[in-house]
């Protein structure tokens, strides 16, 4: 039997298990939910591929904790499967937005960000052992708080790709292609303190925050440099306690984006630069750099082109992509170490209401992935 065929006949237990992990729900900021979810996607592990040789839980606090599940191989090495269970969609969502498979698309909350790649991650291990392929040894790491930047789980990401002969990271693809580039993204906060004072009463005494801090978002915007890759989006603002109020306090939310590094310290000297016109007038930034850039190392490279190889010897074509989100694979690549993103589901709607899953690509993905995986043998 090929890999195709076996992949093909695999598809409809495939999709129980999808079912399975979307009614489950695992909002970000729902310890509760995650717990629940884990369970569930341990459970599902151990259903599929036996017992492992190793198991290890990090608690992850008020977040999701992490799972790694580690299973041997017939050949020197390991590879890393990685993918977080964890989703956008609060609690609550299934109630009106249910699990559905219709005319070859499959909807609900996480079907395409991406539990449908879990699922494929679990049944490439199962692949690869039911058809006795020669593989390296495989960690699964499964976390719980990647849709909020990975605050816990990163140390341990990074500490499973170390000494790995890959790590392919189970993010949903970008209609089929696979992601080898992603930009760095930086979260920061404005804050903007002022002098309030009674806007008609006295309204020289006051110092007005949002008035500072609408001049300073006009400057921030202006640090995007979409020719070098970097993108400035100021998404949130707030202030003041009143009309009648020289508002004392204004803050802003800003996202940046960037491809290159060097980008990473201007926006840095961007912000430390920011200073208000009134001299009573304060300014301070708070946030960091979520991660860096994902750029095409050279074994990403390298790893890339084996894997369309195998996509090749399966008959299609195998393309790659870069892409303005992020994801762990973030930090991997940042390391020096070969990484492939995108591997899991073909579709779209990732953080939206459309979001879905093609189904027929799915025995494809699983196919690519256990071809892949027994290439690095």
């Amino acid at each position: 039997m090929t890999i195709d065929e076996w992949s093909r006949q695999a598809l409809p237990a495939m999709l129980d298990d999808i079912r399975t992990l979307v009614e489950v729900e695992t909002h970000s900021h729902d310890k509760a939910a995650l717990r629940r979810g884990l369970a569930a996607l341990r459970d599902l592990a151990a259903e599929r591929l036996g017992p492992p040789a190793e198991e290890t839980r990090h608690d992850g606090g008020r977040y999701g904790d992490v799972l790694e599940l580690r299973y041997p191989g017939t050949a020197p090495g390991e590879v890393l499967l990685l993918g977080h269970y964890d989703t956008v969609w609060p609690t609550g969502t299934l109630v009106d937005w249910p699990f559905a498979i219709e005319d070859g698309t499959m909807t609900g909350p996480g079907v395409f960000d991406m539990k449908t790649g879990l699922v494929q991650a679990i049944w490439a291990v199962r692949g690869l052992r039911g058809l006795g392929l020669p593989h390296p040894g495989v960690r699964l790491l499964f976390n719980g708080d990647e849709e909020i930047g990975s605050p816990v789980s990163r140390p341990h990401v990074e500490a499973a790709s170390e000494g790995t002969l890959a790590s392919l990271v189970f993010e949903a693809s970008l209609r089929g292609a696979l992601k080898t580039s992603r930009k760095g993204v930086g979260l920061f906060d404005v804050t903007v303190t002022g002098v309030e004072a009674h806007a008609g009463l006295d309204p020289a005494a006051g110092a007005n925050a949002i008035h500072a801090l609408a001049g300073l978002v006009t400057r921030i915007a202006a640090g995007g440099a979409p020719e070098r890759g970097t993108t400035v989006n100021v998404g949130l603002i707030s202030g003041g306690t009143g009309r009648n109020v020289a508002a004392g306090l204004a803050t802003c939310g800003v996202d940046v984006r960037v491809s290159d590094f060097a980008e990473m310290t201007r926006i840095d000297a961007l912000f430390a630069g920011l200073e208000a016109d009134d001299p009573r007038v304060t300014v301070s930034v708070t946030g960091e750099w979520n991660r860096p850039p994902m750029t095409p190392n050279p074994p990403s490279q390298r790893l890339f082109k084996e894997a369309q190889a195998v996509a090749t010897a399966q008959g299609w074509t195998l393309e790659e992509a870069a892409v303005g989100g992020a994801s762990d694979g973030n930090f991997i690549s940042a390391l020096g170490l070969p990484v492939l993103d995108g591997i899991g589901a073909v579709g779209d709607g990732a953080h939206a209401r459309h979001e879905h899953v093609l189904v027929d690509h799915i025995p494809e993905r699983t196919a690519l992935t256990i071809g892949l995986v027994s290439a690095l043998a």
